[in-house]
């Protein structure tokens, strides 16, 4: 787990100036993650073809965490703008969202959309992260879920080919020695 730690946030770090760029309509939902036997939240976000926008471990699901989460989403370079954000019903997303419009972080003209069933992209993306994450049986702290989430995230952008890389497992290896420096 010590190479998991160090290298994780690392990967996610390297990777992010090589992933493609995402479309405008953004799915938004969060799933739980256990650290030290309490749930936390892991906000995610994917565009409409499936492609992961940003993710975010928080301790709370309120409108600041959203914020948080949307401000981080917003600032990553392989993102656009969304023209829509389709949500579930948390009612912390809506303030969140309003208040980045007021700031101009966002403009006016986006469409928020809270259906439930128009979301099954992210529900569905969640299986893959929680496939890994539930036979650890939790963390045990809150710093060592985010860089362990970090990488977790990271290889799964990658296996779904939104590195700007080949798509298949040999040629992600080879990638990932090539920005990290090392020789074959």
């Amino acid at each position: 787990m010590r190479w998991v730690h160090e290298f994780g946030p690392e990967i996610d770090k390297r990777i992010r100036p090589y992933l493609r760029p995402t479309n405008d309509s953004y799915r938004t939902d969060e799933t739980y993650i256990k650290v030290k036997g309490e749930w936390k939240y892991l906000y995610r976000a994917v565009d409409s073809m499936g492609n992961t926008i940003d993710f975010m471990l928080s301790e709370n699901r309120d409108m600041p965490a959203a914020k948080r989460f949307f401000t981080k989403a917003l600032t990553s370079p392989h993102n656009q703008l969304p023209r829509v954000i389709t949500l579930d019903k948390n009612p912390a997303y809506p303030p969140a969202i309003q208040e980045l419009i007021n700031e101009k972080a966002l403009p006016k003209e986006t469409l928020i959309r809270q259906t439930k069933y128009l979301n099954n992209i992210v529900e569905q993306d969640h299986r893959f992260i929680k496939k890994i994450t539930k036979p650890m049986l939790g963390f045990k702290t809150f710093r060592t879920a985010e860089q362990t989430l970090k990488g977790i995230e990271a290889m799964h952008m990658i296996s779904k080919g939104q590195a700007k890389n080949n798509s298949s497992v040999l040629s992600a290896v080879e990638w990932l020695n090539k920005i990290f420096g090392i020789l074959a």
